[in-house]
């Protein structure tokens, strides 16, 4: 957290980066501004357009009047200016990376991941676009053929969070794009500097400047509540809380749109006494560390079986001791700030909560004092399921441990949530491994390892957890129709 450890050259070219987003990409004039702080520092580094209602109904126009003429183009056309924004995102890598760091804190070999992940998702539906979609088949009484056909939606709505700024924008630009949609892009008022320099190199690598609008509000209700109610919008991505998704649903009845919603989660982590205590022990750390906790995926209930319980506690604990925290630009840190003030001050009552009804508080518990919103790797053991941690999304460094007696146990308390996104299981035992997922109430499941994320895997929950399924071909149908042609045949004559 030291400021004079990070390398002057490095921060100067950070500051080059920033400097080098152009903020109002709607070019309306807007006077209102905003301001995105640094978190590991609280300094302003940017001031873009406070964009009004009004406004997004103007970008909302664009991207709509785009989209039609972008739907008449070529599945190779739109896959080569994917393929080509794949090439730029790579290209300017470091730049990218140096954006999200500073905007949203994660350490920059973290950031520099990110830029390849969601490099991923515009390379995977450059990809897609050209695999055909539809089907040819017989009417089974006779006298007609039956084809499916695929085309776009119409205009997407996509809505994005903070924590992956970049990941969360590519995974729902590039579908729409692929399949001939325009889209009205909002990303979170804590990041949209990231969603700007993106749009940028997608225009920059021949997508129409009108078909990705981005719209920098911190008027979110506001701004959905407009643009959900006009019939333009066919379809609507959100990914952020299961309460403000809600709201979203409601607002899609009204003109029946397409909704996919990925949401809040409350993902169990199982080990169990015949796992393998250092792959275990590695594969929680990666699931509750990555992106210093602050990911929907995260483990956010790690259960352990009583006969290895002790031990993976010890060297879980090890571990998490040896998080590096500070600011994401200086060398060795492992362990950015996290996004706010709010954020730390609601990790503070979670854990004296949870300490209060009789968790025992391996390491951290605490923010350090200083600028920056830190907050240390913390461990709670035999954490009881009344605490409130037990209950809710950390979305932080704070790892909650309980224990379990047996098989039935532990699939019951995994289970014992309104939340469906992601679980893990942990066990040497193949057959118990894949009876334990198929019997957990969860959208994905990672089986011996701390990572469920993939462009190639549809990546959705369950339950609370929300609809529709981004990433693979999935992810692409989710911006399409089908089509249902009927055409009649002459009877064959024996």
């Amino acid at each position: 957290m030291n400021e004079q450890s990070i390398d002057q050259d490095l921060l100067r070219r950070t500051d080059e980066a920033l400097a080098s987003v152009t903020l109002d990409r709607l070019g309306l004039g807007t006077t209102d501004t905003f301001e995105v702080r640094d978190p590991a520092t609280e300094r302003v580094i940017a001031t873009p357009p406070d964009h009004s209602t009004d406004d997004a109904l103007i970008a909302l126009e664009r991207a709509d009047r785009a989209g039609a003429a972008w739907a008449r183009t070529t599945a190779r056309h739109r896959s080569d200016v994917l393929h080509r924004a794949y090439g730029l995102l790579i290209e300017q890598r470091d730049r990218l990376a140096a954006v999200i760091t500073r905007e949203m804190g994660k350490p920059l070999a973290e950031a520099l991941g990110e830029v390849q992940y969601a490099a991923d998702y515009v390379r995977w539906y450059a990809e897609e676009a050209l695999r055909p979609a539809g089907n040819y088949r017989e009417n089974p009484v006779g006298g007609s053929t039956i084809l499916t056909s695929r085309g776009p939606i119409g205009t997407a709505l996509l809505i994005t969070p903070w924590n992956f700024p970049m990941a969360m924008a590519t995974r729902k630009i590039a579908p729409a794009i692929a399949v001939g949609c325009g889209s009205v892009v909002k990303p979170a008022a804590l990041t949209p500097l990231t969603t700007l320099v993106v749009a940028e190199i997608f225009v920059e690598a021949g997508v129409p400047e009108e078909l990705v609008q981005v719209v920098t509000t911190t008027r979110a209700g506001a701004f959905s509540e407009a643009l959900m109610a006009d019939s333009r919008v066919r379809k609507v991505s959100f990914t952020g809380s299961t309460g403000v998704g809600s709201v979203l649903l409601g607002q899609a009845a009204k003109h029946v749109i397409k909704s996919s919603m990925e949401l809040g989660g409350n993902a169990p982590l199982l080990v169990f006494d015949d796992a393998d205590l250092e792959r275990a022990v590695e594969g929680a750390v990666v699931a509750k560390l990555r992106n210093g906790g602050q990911s929907c995926v995260a483990a956010n209930r790690i259960l352990v079986q009583d006969g290895i319980a002790d031990a993976f506690v010890e060297g879980f604990t090890e571990r998490m001791r040896a998080a590096v925290l500070g600011n994401g630009l200086a060398e060795g840190v492992t362990l950015g700030p996290v996004i706010d003030d709010r954020a730390v001050n609601g990790f503070t009552r979670l854990v004296e909560d949870a300490v209060a009804q009789g968790a025992d508080l391996r390491l951290g518990g605490s923010a350090p004092d200083g600028a920056g919103h830190f907050f240390e790797a913390t461990v709670l053991d035999r954490v009881p399921e009344s605490a409130e941690i037990a209950q809710t999304e950390i979305f932080g460094p704070i790892a909650s441990i309980a224990r379990f007696s047996d098989e039935e146990d532990g699939i019951a308390r995994a289970n014992s949530t309104p939340f469906g996104l992601a679980s893990y299981v942990f066990s040497e035992n193949i057959d118990r491994a894949f009876d334990v997922a198929d019997r957990l109430d969860a959208g994905m499941v990672g089986i011996n390892q701390g990572i469920v994320s993939n462009v190639a895997a549809p990546f959705g929950g369950t339950k609370a957890s929300g609809l529709g399924r981004e990433g693979s071909s999935e992810g692409l149908e989710e911006y399409q129709e089908i089509r249902f042609y009927n055409l009649a045949r002459r009877s064959s004559t024996s």
